[in-house]
C-alpha cells in the first residue's frame, strides 16, 4: 500500500495567516534597525548537554532526534507548568481528560487514559531521575534547568517504559553562591501564585568546599476557566498546586559527588471540564476531582575509579491519586422527565516506584580516545493499589472494585563506541529486560504475565564542517504485554502480547562557526510489530459508566515523518526560533468489530505541528516575546472516527528586567482560540441516547503579570 500524504487536502499548514504572523512581523520590524546596542546578557547560542542518555553528551553529538528546552526558554515561553511549553516540542502531543497533562504521545505513540487495568506507559517521564511515567502531572516549571525530550524508542537507555521516547525534567542544581529569589504572579480567572528559591554553600564537606543546598517552594491557584451554572460556582474546575523541593550537592571525597533530591507536589485540582454543549459553562451537580499528591526522592552518586566512573542512581516515588467525575455531566432538574439520571465515578490509586541503576562508564570516549564503553544493571519495583466505585443516585451500582498490582523489571545493558575513521564513530547498545507482574482484584481476576524482551541500537555519526554533525540510527524498542479485566472482555482478548518498535532515523545537527544559527533536522520511519491499541465500547447507552476498556494487538502499524528545529540570532537584540513536526501514521491489517481500520491514521497523532517564536532584548532591560503554536486535526481515539479541529495559539510576553528585579505582562492564547484536548463519542442524552461528540476544551485566553526579585 502506498504511504498516505502527511497532510490532507482540507488542511492548510498556515491557518489564519495574518493573525498568526502579525506579531512576529511587528517584532522583526522593530528590531532590524541599525544602531541597536547588544544587551550585556545577550550571548551567542550555547551548546547544550543532554543528560537523559546513559552518558552525558552534547546535543550536537546525539544520534537521535531530541528537543532540549533550557531555563531561558522555559521562563520566557512558559508560565507555571510543563504543559505551557509542550507546543515547542515537535511531534509531542497529549491526551486530555485530566486537569494537567498526564498521558503523552510521541510520534503518535502513547496512552490516552487509564480507567481500568494496570499501567503500562509508552513514554518515560522522569523528574530529577524520579520515575513519574504515566503520572507526569507533578511537572511544575518553577526553577527548572532544562527539559529534554528524546523521540523514538529508547531501548538501550530506558527499556520497557520508553517505547515512544523519554521526557526528562531537570531542576536547577545547588550553587555555592548565596541565592534568594522570589516570584509573585496574578492574572485573570482568579490566578494568584507565589514562589521562593533559596540556596548557597553547605560549608566544607569532606575534601571539598563545593557542597551546596537549594530549596524551592511555590503555590499557584486558578479557578479553571469554567462556570457551573447549576451550582453557581466558577471554581469547580480549579487548580490549586503546591511544590516543595530540596536539593543537596555533596562533594564528600576527591572525585566523588552525590546529588540528592527530595520533593513534594500537591495538585489539589478539580475536574469539571465537560459540558453537554461543548462550551465552558457546565451543569454538573457532582463536580469531580483530579488530585495527585506525590512525594519523591533520588540520589545520584558518582565516583572516579581511575579508568572508569562508577555511578549509582536510586529513586523512590509515592503518589496518592484521586480521579472522579460526574458521569452524566448535568443534574436531575435539567434532565426533567428523564430523571433520576445521576451517575458518578470515583477512582483511588496509590502508586509507588523504587528504582536502582548501577553503571560503570569508561573514562575514554570514541571521539577523544578511539573507544569507549559502559555497562549497567537496572531494577524497578512498581506497585499500585486501586479502588473504583461507580454510583447511581448516590448508591453503588456494583460492589467496589479493589485491585492490587505489582511488577518487577530487571535489566542488563551495555553500550560501546568506536572511532572507525577520522571524524566518524560507530556506537551500538543492547538491553535485555524481564518484567514479571501480578494482578488480583475483588472480582476474582488474577494474572501473572512474564515477558522477556530486548532492544538496542546501532548508530553512525560523523562530523561535518565546523561543529555540525550527521547521524544515522537503527533502534529497537519494546513494551511489555499485559491483560484486560472485566466479564465483558472477549475471552480471546483477556491477555495481549508485548509490542516491538523498529526505528530507522537519520538527521543533521547544524551549527555555524559564529554560533548565531543552530538547526536540527531528522527524518524517521518506524515499524510497529504487534501494535498495542486501546479500545472501548459502551454496554448500555443509558448508562454513561458502562464502558469496557481493553487493549488489543493490532497486526502492524507504521509511523513516519520529519522533525526540525532552528534558532537564529538574527540581530544582536533579536532571537528567532521555529519548530516543525510532520507525522504520517496508519494501522495495517487491523479490524475492530465491523470497522476496517486498515490505513486509518492512529489516534492523537496530528499530521503537523509547528511553532514560531521571536524574542527581543533592547539592551537596557526591555524585552518582548511572541510564540505561535499550531496543531493539525487528529483522531481522538481508535474506537470512533471523530476528529479535532486544527488550531493556532498565540502567546505574548513583554516586560523590564533590572539587575535584581523584573516585571512582565503576558497573555496566553491571546486570540481566545477554541480548541479541543480530548474527545469522546458516545450516547449520553435521553431519550434516544444518540451518539454525539463531546470535547474537553483547552484553556481560553489568560492575561496577567509576574514580578520577580533576587538577592543576587
Amino acid at each position: 500500500m502506498p504511504a498516505k500524504p502527511l497532510f490532507s487536502s482540507a488542511e492548510s499548514f498556515c491557518c489564519k495567516p495574518f493573525r498568526n504572523w502579525a506579531v512576529i512581523a511587528l517584532l522583526v520590524a522593530l528590531n532590524l534597525r541599525p544602531g541597536t546596542a547588544l544587551a550585556d546578557d545577550v550571548r551567542p547560542l550555547e551548546e547544550i548537554v543532554v543528560t537523559a542518555t546513559l552518558r552525558p553528551v552534547l546535543a550536537s553529538e546525539l544520534p537521535t532526534s531530541a528537543t532540549v528546552l533550557d531555563a531561558t526558554a522555559i521562563q520566557s515561553a512558559g508560565l507555571q507548568h510543563f504543559a505551557d511549553v509542550l507546543g515547542l516540542v515537535p511531534n509531542l502531543n497529549w491526551s486530555g481528560g485530566t486537569s494537567r497533562p498526564r498521558y503523552f504521545q510521541l510520534r503518535g505513540i502513547g496512552e490516552l487514559e487509564q480507567y481500568q487495568g494496570a499501567p503500562n506507559p509508552s513514554v518515560g517521564f522522569l523528574i530529577d531521575d524520579i520515575d513519574f511515567s504515566g503520572v507526569g502531572m507533578p511537572a511544575t516549571s518553577f526553577d527548572l534547568r532544562q527539559v529534554e525530550v528524546l523521540r523514538g524508542p529508547q531501548g538501550t537507555t530506558y527499556g520497557a517504559n520508553a517505547l515512544a521516547g523519554l521526557i526528562k525534567v531537570e531542576t536547577n542544581d545547588p550553587q555555592v553562591e548565596p541565592e534568594l529569589t522570589t516570584e509573585v504572579m496574578a492574572g485573570g480567572d482568579g490566578l494568584a501564585g507565589a514562589g521562593v528559591v533559596a540556596g548557597g554553600a553547605l560549608g566544607s564537606w569532606g575534601a571539598s568546599t563545593d557542597s551546596a543546598w537549594r530549596v524551592v517552594a511555590q503555590r499557584t491557584r486558578i479557578d479553571g476557566f469554567r462556570y457551573n451554572s447549576y451550582l453557581d460556582r466558577n471554581d469547580t474546575n480549579d487548580r490549586d498546586e503546591t511544590t516543595l523541593r530540596g536539593k543537596l550537592r555533596l562533594n564528600f571525597a576527591a572525585g566523588w559527588q552525590a546529588d540528592v533530591t527530595a520533593m513534594y507536589v500537591d495538585l489539589n485540582n478539580g475536574f469539571d471540564a465537560f459540558s453537554l454543549d461543548n462550551q465552558l459553562r457546565t451543569r454538573s451537580d457532582q463536580p469531580g476531582r483530579d488530585e495527585q499528591r506525590s512525594i519523591g526522592a533520588s540520589a545520584r552518586i558518582a565516583g572516579d575509579l581511575g579508568p572508569v566512573e562508577l555511578s549509582s542512581i536510586t529513586s523512590y516515588a509515592d503518589s496518592n491519586i484521586v480521579y472522579s467525575f460526574d458521569g452524566d455531566w448535568a443534574n436531575d432538574p435539567y434532565w426533567g422527565p428523564y430523571a433520576p439520571y445521576d451517575y458518578f465515578s470515583h477512582y483511588d490509586r496509590q502508586r509507588g516506584t523504587l528504582a536502582q541503576d548501577l553503571r560503570v562508564t569508561s573514562d575514554s570516549t570514541a571521539r577523544r580516545d578511539g573507544f569507549g564503553w559502559l555497562a549497567g544493571v537496572y531494577a524497578l519495583r512498581f506497585e499500585e493499589d486501586g479502588l473504583q466505585r461507580d454510583y447511581f443516585e448516590a448508591d453503588l451500582l456494583n460492589p467496589p472494585l479493589k485491585s492490587t498490582y505489582d511488577a518487577t523489571n530487571l535489566a542488563a545493558y551495555g553500550e560501546a563506541e568506536w572511532r572507525i575513521v577520522d571524524r566518524m564513530t560507530l556506537s551500538a547498545g543492547l538491553r535485555v529486560e524481564t518484567r514479571s507482574a501480578d494482578y488480583n482484584d475483588s472480582n476474582g481476576a488474577s494474572f501473572s504475565p512474564v515477558n522477556t524482551m530486548w532492544g538496542g541500537h546501532v548508530s553512525l555519526t560523523g562530523d561535518l564542517r565546523g561543529d555540525s554533525t550527521w547521524y544515522a540510527t537503527v533502534s529497537r524498542g519494546y513494551k511489555a504485554g499485559g491483560f484486560n479485566i472485566g466479564q465483558y472482555v472477549p475471552p480471546d482478548l483477556l491477555e495481549f502480547d508485548p509490542e516491538y518498535l523498529w526505528n530507522l532515523e537519520s538527521g543533521l545537527h547544524l551549527r555555524d562557526a559564529s554560533h548565531e544559527v543552530e538547526a536540527d533536522v531528522s527524518v524517521f520511519y518506524m515499524w510497529r510489530v504487534d501494535q498495542q491499541v486501546s479500545q472501548s465500547f459502551q454496554l448500555d447507552p443509558g448508562d454513561p459508566l458502562s464502558y469496557v476498556f481493553y487493549t488489543d494487538n493490532a497486526a502492524r502499524g507504521r509511523n513516519y515523518g520529519l522533525e526540525a528545529t532552528v534558532n537564529w540570532r538574527a540581530h544582536p537584540s533579536l532571537l528567532l526560533g521555529a519548530t516543525l513536526g510532520l507525522l504520517g501514521t496508519e494501522y495495517l491489517d487491523y479490524q475492530y468489530g465491523d470497522r476496517n481500520l486498515d490505513g486509518r491514521e492512529q489516534a492523537s497523532a496530528p499530521p503537523y505541528q509547528y511553532s514560531v517564536s521571536a524574542e527581543w532584548n533592547a539592551g537596557r532591560g526591555w524585552m518582548a516575546r511572541a510564540d505561535v503554536n499550531g496543531c493539525a486535526s487528529f483522531y481522538f481515539d481508535t474506537s470512533h472516527d471523530q476528529k479535532s479541529n486544527p488550531y493556532v495559539l498565540v502567546n505574548l510576553k513583554a516586560g523590564y528586567q533590572a539587575d535584581r528585579w523584573s516585571l512582565y505582562a503576558w497573555g496566553r492564547n491571546v486570540f481566545d482560540e477554541a480548541y479541543a484536548v480530548r474527545g469522546f463519542y458516545f450516547g449520553l442524552e435521553p431519550p434516544d441516547f444518540a451518539n454525539k461528540l463531546y470535547i474537553q476544551r483547552g484553556d481560553p485566553r489568560l492575561v496577567g503579570v509576574t514580578f520577580t526579585w533576587s538577592l543576587r
